[in-house]
């Protein structure tokens, strides 16, 4: 079965930094690109950041610019979402996912074929 796990959502106070995990399982990471979606309490989910197959063209949600970034591990393929500045707007379950041969131009949860079970991300005081 192929599939992504999510691992690091924990607990953090405003301001503060939290590095989110995504690992392969079931299929090698390698010409894959990856996702992060996140879905906030009582609202829509929507794309957070996406890492293309090929190059290093991120792209980011304008809510995020300049706090989080994605990036992936050439040696495990893992892929990561570093997350500072950590707001109250950006709790929620975060959900990773992958696709094949992809540019994440216009990405959409759609766009996508494979899915995390989602982490929660719960920034507080």
């Amino acid at each position: 079965q192929l599939k992504v796990v999510e691992s690091g959502g924990d607990l953090v106070q405003p301001g503060g930094s939290l590095r989110l995990s995504c690992a392969a399982s079931g299929f090698s990471p390698d010409l894959y690109a990856f996702a992060w979606f996140r879905q906030a309490p009582g609202k829509e989910r929507a794309g957070v950041a996406c890492i293309p197959s090929y190059g290093d063209n991120t792209n980011y949600a304008d809510s995020v610019k300049g706090r989080f970034t994605i990036s992936r591990d050439g040696a495990n393929g893992t892929v990561y979402l570093q997350m500072s500045s950590l707001k109250p707007d950006d709790t929620g379950v975060y959900y990773c996912a992958a696709e094949p041969f992809y540019h994440c131009g216009g990405y959409t949860w759609a766009s996508f074929g494979i899915y995390g079970q989602g982490i929660q991300v719960t920034v507080s005081s």
